[in-house]
């Protein structure tokens, strides 16, 4: 299945989850194949955040980056 990554603000992303050497891709290894971490992002499907390490079942997902300042 592929699986369209949307980072808002920065584009989409395409990425091919039977590529990826586990057996049941999560959202955090939809995470790496963009090269961002679960620390910086919230990720969103039909826009609720979901858990990083919950199985993809879906063929879009937007994604947040998170603003930390002071």
């Amino acid at each position: 299945m592929r699986v369209t990554v949307d980072v808002k603000g920065e584009g989409e992303r395409e990425v091919d989850l039977e590529a990826l050497p586990t057996t049941e891709a999560t959202y955090e290894d939809l995470l790496t194949e963009v090269d961002l971490s679960p620390h910086e992002v919230s990720v969103l499907v039909d826009g609720r955040p979901v858990p990083e390490d919950g199985p993809v079942e879906t063929d879009h997902v937007t994604v947040l980056r998170l603003i930390k300042g002071g």
